[in-house]
Formats: C-alpha cells, sequence, structure tokens
C-alpha cells in the first residue's frame, strides 16, 4: 500500500481509502459479518483510511463500522461528516454540527475524529458554511474532538470558493476525476496545492458507471454518459481487463490527490480494488477510452441549490 501526506493536516492516508457508505445498505442491502470482516480485512491490508456519514443508512454505516473497528481504532485514519441527515434532510447550524459529532463519536466508539467533513454543502447557503458551519467545526478542533476540518460536495466552483475563504484542511470531492470526467484539475486542484490544502477523490467509478452492473436506476447524470459509460465497460471487456480496476488504476495516478475512496462491502470487491494497485496502465485502451468520453466531456449534473451549481 502507498501513503500519501494529506495536505498540511500531517495524516497520512492509504491511497485507496475504505468508502463506508455500503455498510449502510446505501446500494442494497449487504450481509453484516461480511461488511465487518472488509473492514477487518482492509486494515490488514494496508487500508488506514476509512470514511463515513451519519447520512449513509441513516447512522447503519456508522454504527456498522463503528464496531468492526473496535479494538482497530488505533490504526486507522477515521473521517465522518456533518450537516446531512436524510434525503431531504439538511442542517449546516452550529449547534447541530456540535451534537452531530457527539452522536457519530457514540456511534464509533471513539473519543475523536481524525476527519470532519461538512457533508455535500451545495445544499446550504455558502455564507453560512464560511460563516457558521466551519467555525463551528475549528471549535471542536481546539477541544480535541476533531484533528483535521473540510468540506465535501459536487459543484467544483463551490467547494474552490468556500475552500480558499474558509479555514478547511481538506476537501473531498467526487464524481470529477475518473474515466468520464477531468474536470476536476481545471478547477479545484490548483487552488488545492498553492493553498496545501489535502484533497480526498471519491467515486472513481462515476457512482456505478464504470462497472458491469451499470449505472443504478437512480443515477443523476445524463443518459448520454450513462451510454458512453457503457461503451467504456464493454471496450475494457473486450480487451480483457475488468472495467472497475482499469478506472481505479486511472485515478490512483492523480499526482496531487492523496486516496481515492472506493465503496466496499464485502471482500471480494476490497480484493478487487487492491489489484488496482499492481495492474500497469494500458496506454493503448486508455487511448480509445479518451475517444469514446471525448462525446461527453465536461458533462455533470444539477446538485444542491441553484446559486451553487456548476451547470
Amino acid at each position: 500500500m502507498n501513503y500519501k501526506l494529506l495536505g498540511r493536516t500531517g495524516l497520512r492516508v492509504s491511497a485507496i481509502g475504505f468508502g463506508a457508505s455500503p455498510l449502510g445498505n446505501e446500494f442494497g442491502a449487504i450481509e453484516p459479518l461480511e461488511g465487518e470482516r472488509a473492514v477487518h480485512a482492509a486494515v490488514d491490508a494496508g487500508i488506514n483510511y476509512f470514511d463515513v456519514s451519519p447520512y449513509y443508512g441513516r447512522t447503519l454505516a456508522e454504527q456498522r463500522l463503528g464496531a468492526a473497528l473496535a479494538g482497530r481504532r488505533q490504526n486507522v485514519v477515521l473521517g465522518t461528516k456533518c450537516g446531512r441527515y436524510d434525503t431531504d434532510t439538511f442542517d449546516f447550524s452550529p449547534a447541530r454540527v456540535r451534537s452531530s459529532v457527539h452522536e457519530s463519536l457514540r456511534r464509533l466508539r471513539t473519543d475523536y475524529l481524525d476527519i470532519l467533513l461538512a457533508h455535500d454543502i451545495e445544499y446550504a447557503h455558502r455564507e453560512q458554511i464560511i460563516g457558521e458551519t466551519i467555525p463551528a467545526m475549528l471549535e471542536l478542533q481546539r477541544e480535541g474532538k476533531v484533528r483535521s476540518v473540510g468540506i465535501s460536495g459536487l459543484p467544483l466552483r463551490l467547494l474552490a470558493d468556500v475552500a480558499e475563504r474558509g479555514s478547511v484542511d481538506l476537501v473531498l470531492s467526487y464524481c470529477h476525476y475518473n474515466l468520464l470526467l477531468r474536470d476536476l484539475d481545471q478547477i479545484l486542484t490548483p487552488i488545492m496545492e498553492r493553498l496545501q490544502i489535502g484533497l480526498i477523490n471519491a467515486s472513481p467509478l462515476h457512482m456505478g458507471l464504470l462497472t458491469a452492473g451499470g449505472a443504478p436506476s437512480w443515477h443523476p447524470a445524463p443518459q448520454q454518459v450513462k451510454d458512453v459509460g457503457a461503451q467504456v465497460v464493454k471496450l475494457c471487456e473486450s480487451r480483457g481487463a475488468e472495467p472497475a480496476t482499469v478506472a481505479l488504476r486511472f485515478c490512483l495516478a492523480h499526482p496531487y490527490v492523496s486516496s481515492t475512496l472506493v465503496g466496499i462491502s464485502n471482500r471480494q470487491q476490497l480484493e478487487e480494488n487492491l489489484r488496482a494497485l499492481d495492474t500497469k496502465p494500458d496506454r493503448e485502451l486508455l487511448a480509445q477510452i479518451e475517444t469514446l468520453v471525448a462525446l461527453v466531456a465536461g458533462m455533470t449534473w444539477v446538485s444542491g441549490r441553484k446559486e451553487n451549481s456548476d451547470v
């Protein structure tokens, strides 16, 4: 396993991060014991960054992750989020930030968090995030309950603006750097590098588009993007390559991103993801993929408040 410093936080995180949302049945019901075994196997394999949220499974993912990490907490960089609690339930107020963290600490069976992120900030007024939410998180940091604070969301321009104006240690971006979309480096990465802010890349499979199973029914991407994603999958398979491995290997090569978060619910998925570490890029295949995705270059979707959207 490779490790990188996460910006100026002092935290060293594994190249592959364990996205724990599947532990909350976010992509379908899982076998709880197998999820626990996947967590244990991930730690044994050197994965030390675990990301979760009270939103995932409506606290179920935190409960399961906390139980699975019992006796192993000292070996991991543990991060959770605040602000989003259900599909349409958001509260970024200082009081809720504080109560949310205390609740998460109990579910995760720990007395501190390595990382706390404001979750999907595009659903809030950006001035509230800068003037209320982040200061509340920093207060928890001063109290020793949180080591590093940051923000997450989809719209890159919003993340860049809040990161520049707020005092954050890291940013988690998803679905903006993978085989289908690369605008992360056009908008966000230069600012992260200049300010030495840590950068986490999530959803290397574009939330399921780059898998043999294809896009889930709820996927918000435009149909054209879904179609191209399916073509990329077929192309990989025609070359005898596992689409998810090709996609993850591409993301792992990013020079500034510290960790790429992948959703994991069982040991088979874990083993498939670990294989990407030792897979050499197929330059010819990547060139063919580049030709396909040129048709949908820059296509994303609306998320959150209209004034926060990149679309």
